[in-house]
């Protein structure tokens, strides 16, 4: 009989499903053999190492079968629908469906639509799907979009479909309003699908109308339910007694010009040859009990979302702007924890506790930055105190540089907005100095509270970074091999590798291109109740203990230091110390939904600016290539957008995913990630946030005498 891992290497390396029968002939099995083969095979399916194909077949679990259950979750840019297997078993992600359109005279598969489909794999990953059956799949339960001449156009690019509003059904909505509707029941198989407007959100090109479409688009909670906020407003401040008193002590917080909560506060001072450094944080958790209506909502929340023109927050303004934000002389409740450093930035000591403090000042990363750069010191400060700051800063600095850690330099973008909420400029966000010394300091407090946490004993909520995926490890060496760039292999992987590299391209024109390219290659950073480190900061243990006025995981880690350190009695409890593994996969998920909305925000309102200048030409560099197309990032702003495949020359274009290039057959035309070009935008819509460019090079009369790079001929490359 062969063993369990034979079989699972027979199935890995199979063309499609396979039978009993195919494995009795492959390992030369005898009929007398046939009743233990399906015990075995049995065991092997309870594992996870087969999945049923069929009546009698199975296939590995990280392959599809010829037909298989999938379900629609979108388009590509080229409109085309994008599936995903149904019951998905294997370790990676699920693969990639591109399904073929439908025939003509079919309706077009929908998001959310279930299929039987017959699949081809065309890489790794990858399928290609033709609908064999319809097996159904619910519509959305809500549809966002502008009502515009009793339809409804969704304002997500990914959704085809146009719905239609019977007359009645309106709910007082005006053409060019913003609306919420839902399907209503029909038997209708072709055309716009009928739907009830059951809430009007406002006009779309109005100040504010692209975050209110993004926070319903993404089912961000906006509204606090009354309790939560009662509770809030019946907040008050925080008594000293039994608090270690630090009102004396001359802590400022350092945020942007456009901050809107402060809820961190520092202080350094020279100790013989090494640094004092006090962190101080809001006390959220003597505000924020648990199983209160403000747990409860902030938990659902899971953090605050940042717009260019509002914040959605996690907590009421009572406490997140009030009694939970340092405000200058004003009295407040935090923890704070003390830590010790020597000359060269190693920790020596560090201790918890929970105080009442006075912040002496609300300072800027700018007005920091430039009171360090005069050598002198803000109003109301002792002399010296911001020079004492970088002191400890550089220390904790060097430390770092010798630890070697993943510095991505990506530039960010600011939306400003003017008056009237109108996009006035988008500008990258400024790196200054002020910004990491508070990044440090945040960092060290961190790290000293999943610490102490272990000291103690205590549940930890920590922040993981688990090392790159040895699939994406593969894809992102190919790409560096194109700019004669290497990486080690995955298994002596260090961040400093990775900050080898961009040492080695700072100052070339594909700079920016690797920086990102490296950055996609990362895997996503997490919450968990299981250390995993934190790769790109390479550090052995981490934890979000510095915004709890924002982040719930830090309220949890405030509640475990609280419990451990014998603070007081609204600690964590034990029903929340056995949810930590659901909560974990909970918060993850919530902050990755504001991450999407905070992207999708600048999208639309970076398409609203550009709307203003369609037919223009800007110099821009392809970001992205793909079986569809290319996206080109605009030098400029930022701007990005898809560059359709009919809109190149004519010709049969060949993907080669290894080069991240396009090439065309007859033109003998090269179109490579990171190549400079000319671009002009076609089309900019502001509803759902899409940009569609054409590419000068190739064009007749333009190719040759274009100052962007050109697409290349195939032989020249070579």
């Amino acid at each position: 009989m062969p063993t369990k891992a034979a079989l699972r290497e027979f199935l890995a390396t199979a063309a499609g499903r396979v039978t009993k029968s195919d494995i009795a002939r492959a390992f030369g099995l005898t009929a007398d053999q046939r009743q233990e083969l399906r015990l075995l095979m049995r065991e092997l399916a309870a594992e996870g190492g087969a999945t049923p194909a069929g009546k009698r077949g199975v296939i590995a679990p990280s392959r599809l079968p010829e037909i298989a259950p999938v379900e629609i979750t979108g388009t590509d840019p080229d409109g085309d629908p994008i599936a995903k297997p149904v019951g998905w078993r294997g370790e990676d992600r699920p693969p990639v469906i591109y399904m073929h359109p439908e025939p003509a005279g079919r309706p077009a598969l929908t998001a959310g639509e279930k299929v039987l489909a017959r699949l081809k794999p065309i890489g790794p990953g990858k399928y290609e799907g033709r609908t064999f059956k319809r097996i159904g799949g619910a519509p959305p339960a809500r549809i966002l979009g502008v009502f515009e001449e009793g339809r409804i156009i969704p304002t997500d690019r990914r959704q085809k479909g146009i719905w239609e509003v019977p007359r009645g059904e309106e709910g007082g909505a005006r053409p060019g309003e913003i609306v919420l509707a839902e399907p209503l029941p029909s038997a209708r198989h072709f055309g716009p699908k009928p739907a009830r407007i059951i809430e009007r959100l406002g006009t779309m090109g109005e100040p504010r109308s692209v975050s209110l479409v993004c926070i319903h688009a993404h089912g961000i909670p906006d509204v606090f339910p009354a309790e939560a906020v009662q509770q809030a407003e019946r907040a008050r401040g925080v008594a000293a007694h039994g608090r270690t008193d630090l009102r004396e002590t001359p802590l400022v917080t350092i945020d942007g010009e456009d901050a809107r909560d402060f809820d961190d506060a520092v202080f350094a001072e020279a100790e013989g040859a090494g640094w004092k450094v006090l962190v101080a944080i809001a006390d959220v958790a003597h505000y924020v009990t648990t199983a209160s209506a403000l747990d409860r909502e902030a938990w659902a929340r899971g953090n605050s979302v940042y717009f260019p023109d509002r914040v959605v927050p996690m907590l009421p303004e009572a406490l997140s702007n009030g009694w939970c934000s340092l405000r200058p002389a004003e009295d407040r409740g935090c923890l704070f924890v003390e830590m010790r450093f020597d000359s060269e930035g190693r920790k020596q000591s560090h201790a918890f506790g929970r105080g009442i403090m006075r912040s002496a000042a609300r300072l800027t990363y700018e007005e920091v930055q430039a009171a360090h750069d005069a050598g002198t010191d803000p109003a109301a400060l002792p002399a010296g105190h911001v020079a004492r700051l970088y002191g400890a800063f550089r220390a904790l600095l060097a430390a770092r540089e010798k630890r070697g850690t993943l510095d991505l330099d990506v530039p960010e973008r600011k939306v400003e907005l003017d008056p009237q909420g109108r996009v006035a400029a988008i500008v990258p966000r400024a790196r200054l100095d002020a910004h990491r010394l508070i990044e440090e300091f945040m960092v060290a407090a961190n790290v000293c509270a999943a610490e102490e946490l272990e000291r103690l004993v205590q549940p930890c909520m920590y922040r993981v970074h688990d090392r790159p995926s040895d699939q994406k490890l593969e894809g992102l060496r190919q790409f560096l091999a194109t700019f004669d760039v290497s990486l080690p292999q995955g298994d002596r992987l260090h961040p400093r590798d990775f900050a080898r590299v961009l040492e080695k391209v700072r100052g070339t024109p594909h700079e920016r291109l690797v920086n990102e390219a490296v950055l996609r290659g990362q895997s996503q950073a997490a919450y968990s109740p299981d250390n995993l480190g934190h790769f790109g900061l390479a550090l052995p243990r981490y934890a979000h203990f510095t915004s709890p006025i924002r982040r719930y995981a830090d309220l949890l880690v405030h509640r475990a230091l609280i419990r451990g350190l014998k603070f007081g009695r609204d600690g964590l409890d034990e029903g929340e110390a056995a949810r930590f593994p659901d909560t974990a996969e909970h918060i993850t998920s919530t902050e990755r939904r504001a991450a999407a909305a905070e992207r999708d925000a600048v999208d639309r309102y970076l398409a609203a600016h550009m709307a203003q200048r369609m037919g223009e030409t800007f110099e821009a560099r392809i970001s992205g290539v793909t079986r569809f197309g290319l996206f080109v990032t605009v030098e400029e702003n930022g701007a990005s957008g898809i560059v359709p495949l009919g809109s190149l020359p004519d010709d049969r274009w060949d993907l080669d995913e290894a080069t991240q290039s396009l090439a065309g057959r007859r033109t003998r035309l090269v179109f490579r990630m990171g190549d400079a070009v000319e671009a002009r935008l076609a089309e900019a819509n502001a509803r759902t946030g899409g940009m569609v460019f054409q590419l000068m090079q190739g064009t007749p009369g333009r190719g040759r005498t274009s100052p962007a790079a050109k697409g290349r001929p195939r032989d020249r490359q070579r």
